[in-house]
C-alpha cells in the first residue's frame, strides 16, 4: 500500500505529515545539543573539581601523600579526571555523529520536500488552467447557442411576416446560419477543450500526483531510518565509553582497597618517634628542710626526657597538648607600625607639614613646571632639511646612512646599466646585422648622466654623515667603474677625513680587493641554459654553442639581450638570451 493509491485526495494531510517528520528530527537534534552542553558542563565542573582538591606543589598536602589513604585520594581524583575526560569525548561523539550529520541531512530532505510540494503545486496550476479553458469554451458555446437560436426565431417570424421584402427574409436566414456555424465551432472547441481537460486530469489523478505522494512516502520512511539509527547511535555512543569508564570506577575501587592503614601508622611513627622515655614522678620538695634550689636548677648533667632538650623546666610538667600563649608586645619592627607622634615629641616642622610628600610634590610642581613648559616652546618641529639637520644626531646619522645606502644601491644599478649597454654597443659595433650602435647613444648619455648625479648625491651625504660623526659604511659597488671618483672619500676608521692623500695606490688595492671578490662571486654558476639555436659566437667576448647544448648560466640577462654562460670545460663568453631556454637556481 502506498500514499499515491490509498491518499491520493489527501494532500492537505500529507503535507502536514511530511512536515511533522521534518520538525521531530529538528527537535531530536536540539534534545542531542543540549544534551552535550549539560555533558560538557558537567566535565568541566568534574575537572575544576578534581583541581580544587588536588595538593599544590610543595604544600602540606603533597607530603602527607606517603600516606597510602592520602595516596588514594590522589588516584581517585586522577580517575575521576580521565571519567571527565570520557564524558567530553561522549559530547563530541554525539556532536559530530549525531547534531552535525542530522542537520546536513534535514537539510536536504527540506530541499527534497519542498521540491515535491512544488510539482504538485505546478501539476494543479495546469490542470486548473485547463479546466479555466475548459469553462470559457462551454460559456462561449452556450452563449453562441443561444444567439444561433434566437436568430432562427427572428428568421422563421420574418419569412412568416407578408410586409418583409424578400431580402429582409434572405439576411434574417443568412444571419440565422452564421449564428448556427459559429455555434457548432464552439460547441466543437468546448467538445475539444473537455476532452484535453479529461486526459489532464486522468493523467494528474492517476499517474502525476501519485507519483509525487510516493516520492513523498519514500522520503519519509528514509527520514524514519536515519531518525532510528540517530536514536540507536545515541545509545552507542555512551556505550562505547563504558568500558573506559567502568575502569576508571575499577581504578577507584582499587584506590579504596589499596589503603592500608596498618602501614600508615607504621609510616607515621617511622617519621615522628622521638625515642624519649616518658616522664617519671615528679619528687617532693620539701622547702623546710633548707633546699638550695639554685643549685639543683643549675645542675650539669647528661639530658635524659624531652624537658632536657626542650630547655623546659622539670619543675613543671611536660604537656602533650600544648597552649597557645596569646601574643605580647614586641618591638618596631621594620614591617610594623610606628607609633603616632604625641604632644611630648614636639610639633611638626613648619617647614613640611603634616604631610612631607605632599610638600615634596609641590616643590617639584614649582620647579618643573616652568622647565616644561620651555621644553615645549623648543619642541616645535623646525622644517625638514635635506641633510636631516632637524633631527636628533643619532637620529640623523641613521637617515643620513639610509639614504647613503639608497644612494648606493641606485648607482649600482646605473653602472650594471652602463656595462651592459657597453658591451651591446660593441657587439652592435662587431655584428651591424644585430643593430645599430648609434641607437644606443641616447640611453648611455642618460645612463652617465645618472651616474654622474648620484657621485654627487652620495659624496654629498657621506660629507654630512662624516660631519656628523658616522662611519659612513655604505653599500659597497663595482670599483671599477668609480675609480675617477673615490679618491676624494677615504675616511678614517672614526668617521673623520683622512689626511691622507694617496688615492690611486689605495683605489689600486681595493679595486684589486673587489675584482677578485666578483671572480669568486661570477664563478659560481646560478643556473643552467638549454641552446634553443644555434650560435656562430664568432665576435669577441661571445661564446658558440649548438642547439640542445647545456651550458651553466654565470651571470644573467641585465636588460641588454645577452647572458654570460659557461661549459664544463670553462670556457666563457655571452650568447644572446633569446637563444636558449634559462633556468635559474632558487
Amino acid at each position: 500500500m502506498d500514499w499515491g493509491t490509498e491518499l491520493w485526495d489527501q494532500y492537505d494531510v500529507i503535507e502536514k505529515h511530511t512536515q511533522s517528520g521534518l520538525d521531530l528530527v529538528e527537535k531530536y537534534i536540539k534534545f542531542v545539543k543540549e544534551r552535550t552542553e549539560i555533558e560538557q558542563t558537567y566535565a568541566k565542573q568534574l575537572r575544576n573539581l578534581t583541581k580544587k582538591y588536588s595538593p599544590k606543589r610543595g604544600s602540606k598536602e603533597e607530603h602527607e601523600c606517603r600516606f597510602s589513604n592520602h595516596q588514594s585520594f590522589l588516584d581517585i581524583l586522577n580517575e575521576m579526571n580521565d571519567y571527565a575526560g570520557q564524558r567530553e569525548l561522549i559530547a563530541e561523539n554525539m556532536m559530530m555523529n549525531i547534531c552535525i550529520e542530522l542537520t546536513k541531512y534535514l537539510q536536504e530532505l527540506k530541499l527534497e520536500r519542498k521540491t515535491h510540494l512544488s510539482d504538485g503545486k505546478k501539476a494543479q496550476q495546469s490542470l486548473e488552467s485547463t479546466y479555466k479553458q475548459l469553462d470559457n469554451s462551454k460559456k462561449r458555446f452556450e452563449r453562441e447557442w443561444r444567439e444561433a437560436e434566437k436568430a432562427a426565431q427572428y428568421a422563421e417570424k420574418t419569412d412568416q411576416d407578408i410586409n418583409a421584402t424578400k431580402a429582409d427574409v434572405e439576411k434574417a436566414k443568412q444571419q440565422a446560419h452564421m449564428r448556427t456555424h459559429i455555434a457548432e465551432e464552439c460547441k466543437n472547441d468546448y467538445a475539444a477543450q473537455l476532452q484535453k481537460y479529461n486526459k489532464e486530469q486522468s493523467q494528474f489523478y492517476f499517474t502525476d500526483m501519485p507519483l509525487i505522494f510516493n516520492k513523498l512516502q519514500d522520503m519519509d520512511e528514509r527520514r524514519m531510518r536515519k531518525l532510528a539509527q540517530a536514536y540507536i547511535l545515541y545509545a552507542d555512543t555512551e556505550r562505547h565509553v563504558m568500558p573506559i569508564i567502568g575502569k576508571c570506577l575499577e581504578g577507584i575501587t582499587r584506590a579504596g582497597t589499596n589503603v592500608n592503614e596498618k602501614n600508615d601508622s607504621l609510616v607515621l611513627i617511622e617519621q615522628h618517634k622521638s625515642g624519649f622515655e616518658r616522664p617519671g614522678d615528679l619528687e617532693f620538695e620539701d622547702y623546710s628542710q633548707g633546699i638550695n634550689r639554685a643549685s639543683s636548677d643549675s645542675s650539669l648533667g647528661t639530658p635524659k626526657g624531652p624537658l632536657d632538650l626542650l630547655g623546659k623546666n622539670k619543675s613543671k610538667p611536660f604537656w602533650l597538648f600544648s597552649k597557645k600563649s596569646k601574643p605580647s608586645s614586641s618591638p618596631l619592627t621594620p614591617f610594623s607600625t610606628p607609633p603616632a607622634p604625641s604632644p611630648a615629641n614636639g610639633p611638626p616642622s613648619p617647614k613640611f607639614g603634616r604631610d612631607p610628600l605632599s610638600y615634596c610634590l609641590k616643590e617639584i610642581n614649582k620647579t618643573v613646571k616652568p622647565r616644561i613648559s620651555s621644553f615645549r616652546t623648543l619642541r616645535r618641529t623646525p622644517a625638514a632639511t635635506e641633510d636631516f639637520g632637524h633631527l636628533p644626531p643619532e637620529q640623523r646619522r641613521k637617515r643620513l646612512q639610509q639614504k647613503i645606502d639608497d644612494i648606493s644601491k641606485e648607482l649600482q644599478k646605473e653602472l650594471d646599466q652602463s656595462e651592459a649597454l657597453g658591451k651591446m654597443k660593441d657587439v652592435y659595433e662587431k655584428n651591424p646585422q644585430m643593430g645599430d650602435p648609434a641607437s644606443l647613444a641616447p640611453q648611455i648619455t642618460q645612463t652617465t648622466h645618472n651616474i654622474e648625479r648620484l657621485r654627487g648625491e652620495l659624496s654629498k651625504y657621506e660629507s654630512w654623515l662624516a660631519g656628523a660623526g658616522g662611519r659612513g659604511d655604505t653599500l659597497r659597488y663595482s670599483t671599477h667603474s668609480l675609480n675617477n671618483n673615490t679618491g676624494n672619500n677615504v675616511y678614517s676608521p672614526d668617521g673623520a677625513q683622512s689626511d691622507e692623500s694617496t688615492p690611486d695606490a689605495s683605489q689600486a688595492i681595493y679595486a684589486e680587493f673587489d675584482d677578485d671578490f666578483e671572480e669568486e662571486e661570477l664563478s659560481t654558476p646560478i643556473g643552467q641554459c638549454t641552446a634553443l639555436y644555434n650560435f656562430p659566437g664568432s665576435s669577441e667576448g661571445t661564446i658558440s654553442m649548438q642547439e640542445g647544448e647545456v651550458l651553466s648560466v654565470v651571470e644573467e640577462d641585465k636588460g641588454d639581450g645577452w647572458t654570460r654562460v659557461r661549459r664544463n670545460n670553462g670556457d666563457e663568453g655571452y650568447i644572446p638570451t633569446s637563444y636558449a631556454n634559462i633556468t635559474l637556481n632558487k
